[in-house]
């Protein structure tokens, strides 16, 4: 199926699960949609099965979105407690359209509950309470993590998936590999036949790279990627720097928030550091996957400045990852959205497109490692084989079999879509429109968007600051970085728009917060200087450049 193909169907509002291999065209399609609905004057909501899927499409977890939060299965007593978050309901009511990107990731256990919540909310026992709802991903990719020695289900073995009984959209169409011979290997292994595959993969072991002067090294295992790494940072000369993450919440959720995070807990860089950013943050210029190099470190924060594969010269700035519980931010770790990158594992490869890799998969060891990893590169001659084992080639039994079933289904609606009369299609969309209470002209989206923006980002920084919320709550509400709400704070003082009686409530109360104060105060009146590289060097790294800042906020000046 061609992506217009698949745009026609989604038009008519009709639940779908839209799927194909990486690089057929999933994300695009879905954003052709949510602008497709936008003009209409029909906002959907966008959410996916993870934090870090959820920021490539601009969207939040379902989990937050929906209220189920972090718990497996809802009892009815959990339902009830949900609908009693006011919140919700404007939410719940203005949506018509629910998108929920990466769903291989998501558990049934999951999709269940958010179906029970809908339907509550909605007061319609309709699947997810007659809202149409978009299921996108790949079943070859990332599985479902649960509990450890406990086997997750797919999502679409839920009888949540099998009551709504979506569509299903099977792209058929590539623009991420550029190479007939790669895309024959990688359509066989989604088709688990692979006995002819190995002679032509084995002519890539230790390969010469042509022309080609970057490249990631990919590893099924972090001890692989570990070593060289830090191998490689022990060989550069000049000064470490250390940047610890901060973590606030409950010790499981925080441990969970930890070991889907990109960034390590603890990271060392040096200058001539071969990094990756593990966060998308459009406004700085860069997304997860961004390669570069460190260059040197601000001389006010210390945080590292790096130029990326493409010239780009971005100051690197911390990061906050959250798990929410409907408006509630339960776990929290904030970091340097970076990570060593001279190797980094497959796991953590996921949705990178890469002109050239070496890939060890001598010791792969679960399914889909190895047809994840090939899929990141777009050609045969942009790929060397450092090791190969029989396994890597190898998907999970489920998904084989359900993705024939995919396949089959796909034809199906194509060849309905064929017999169908254009005039029709576009009758069934308009009333789609109608039904959602949009508008059937166009609108102009962005000069809307500019009337909802005439408010200031400081302004509205500072009302949610009247308004008694706390930094956390700011930054996950504005979609900002902690560091970047002290900075509007910062500003809205030295306007004279707010007064430190206004911020009472955002001030820590612990002693190591009135000691790191208490200093700031003593070299402020001796030097007048507010810079605060100083005071980090005299308060040393248990306390972050965070926290130096929020008392420069609170300084008598």
């Amino acid at each position: 199926m061609t992506q217009s193909d698949a745009l026609k169907i989604l038009k008519t509002g009709a639940n779908v699960f839209l799927t194909g291999a990486p690089g057929a065209g999933k994300t695009y399609v879905l954003n052709q949609y949510i602008e497709y609905l936008k003009e209409h004057d029909i906002n959907p909501a966008v959410t996916a099965s993870t934090g870090v899927a959820a920021t490539h499409i601009g969207g939040v977890t379902i989990h937050s979105w929906s209220g189920v939060g972090v718990k497996q299965n809802l009892t009815d007593w959990d339902v009830d407690a949900i609908e009693s978050k006011k919140y919700l309901w404007s939410r719940y009511e203005k949506t018509k359209v629910l998108i929920i990107d990466e769903i291989s990731m998501l558990s049934a256990d999951i999709l269940n509950s958010v179906n029970k919540v809908c339907k509550a909310f909605k007061r319609n026992e309709l699947p997810f309470g007659g809202m149409q709802v978009v299921l996108v991903g790949d079943f070859f990719q990332l599985p479902p993590i649960g509990e450890k020695g406990q086997e997750v289900k797919f999502a679409f073995e839920s009888p949540a998936w099998k009551e709504l009984n979506p569509l299903v959209l099977y792209l058929t169409e590539q623009h991420r590999q550029e190479d007939d011979a790669l895309l024959g290997i990688l359509d066989r292994i989604r088709r688990g036949d692979v006995e002819e595959e190995f002679e032509e993969l084995r002519d890539r072991l230790e390969a010469e790279f042509e022309d080609l002067v970057s490249h990631t090294k990919l590893y099924t295992h972090n001890a692989d990627v570990d070593t060289i790494n830090t191998s490689h940072l022990e060989k550069l000369k000049g000064d470490e720097y250390y940047f610890e993450m901060n973590s606030k919440g409950k010790g499981n959720h925080v441990e969970r928030l930890k070991e889907s995070c990109l960034s390590p807990e603890n990271l060392c860089l040096k200058k001539g550091a071969v990094v990756m950013c593990t966060k998308n943050n459009f406004e700085a210029g860069y997304v997860n996957g961004t390669l570069g190099e460190v260059t040197d470190f601000d001389k006010d924060t210390g945080h590292p400045i790096i130029i990326t594969n493409h010239g780009k010269e971005i100051i690197i700035e911390p990061t906050s990852w959250n798990i929410e519980d409907g408006d509630k931010i339960i776990a929290s770790i904030s970091q340097i959205p970076l990570r060593l990158a001279w190797a980094i594992t497959v796991h953590k490869s996921q949705g990178m497109s890469l002109d050239a890799a070496e890939i060890d998969l001598g010791k792969a060891f679960e399914y889909g490692q190895g047809y994840v990893a090939l899929s990141r590169v777009r050609t045969l001659e942009g790929l060397k084989l450092l090791g190969f084992n029989a396994q890597a080639l190898m998907v999970h039994p489920k998904i084989l079999e359900i993705d024939k079933k995919f396949r089959g289904k796909s034809e199906q609606i194509l060849e309905y879509l064929q017999k169908k009369e254009d005039a029709d299609l576009q009758k069934s969309a308009e009333n789609f429109i109608t039904k959602c209470g949009g508008s059937i002209e166009k609108i102009d989206v962005q000069a809307k968007q500019k009337e909802l923006d005439k408010t200031s980002t400081f302004e509205k920084t500072r009302l949610l600051l009247v308004d008694k919320k706390s930094i956390d709550e700011i930054a996950i509400e504005r979609g900002l970085t902690k560091e970047t709400v002290l900075s509007h704070i910062e500003k809205l003082l030295m306007e004279n728009k707010i007064s430190k009686e206004d911020l009472s409530h955002i001030k820590p109360k612990g002693k190591k917060f009135k000691d790191t104060l208490a200093t700031f105060q003593k070299m402020y009146d001796k030097t007048g200087e507010l810079n605060l590289s100083p005071v980090k060097s005299k308060l040393g790294a248990d306390t972050s450049y965070f926290d130096i800042q929020l008392a420069r906020v609170f300084l008598e000046r």
